[in-house]
């Protein structure tokens, strides 16, 4: 597992697809690409699929992505992309009361126990203590990061 922590943006595209049947329809896929701005997100977005789709596609929403991590795998298998909801717990000193706070990561894998694997895994060498709250597999289709075009 590696990790990256950059400026994340949640790109979905619209285009005609060839589906198995030969037949075209218009679909919608999501991408998360790193960028330090919107612009450079669309930029880079348009550069990366243009190697993908042949025809006309698309950019119909670029958002901010809430995640602090991005955990990728190098397994063959781990085509998926899971969103999940740490929290970090730590003791107020003067109230002695446990404080919460959530975080969330991209992780890569093949399957939600993969992820919940490969982020205990991560976490396994940190001294912070956290819970996982949630493991959610999310509908994007891939991850474009700086370096790998």
């Amino acid at each position: 597992m590696r990790s990256r922590t950059d400026n994340w943006f949640e790109c979905k595209i619209a285009y005609e697809k060839i589906m198995e049947d030969g037949l075209q329809k218009k679909v919608k896929e999501n991408y998360v690409v790193d960028a330090l701005s919107f612009t450079e997100a669309e930029s880079r977005m348009m550069e990366e699929m243009s190697s993908y789709i042949s025809g006309a596609f698309t950019i119909d929403d670029i958002k901010k992505a809430s995640y602090k991590e991005i955990f990728f795998s190098d397994e063959e298998l781990a085509d998926k992309w899971y969103k999940v909801k740490l929290e970090y717990i730590t003791i107020d000193e003067k109230t002695e009361k446990e404080k919460r706070s959530a975080v969330y990561h991209l992780v890569q894998a093949g399957t939600l126990n993969g992820a919940v694997k490969n982020i205990v895994e991560v976490m396994s060498t940190s001294m912070q203590d956290y819970v996982i709250s949630s493991v959610a597999e999310t509908k994007l289709m891939d991850v474009f990061e700086y370096g790998n075009h």
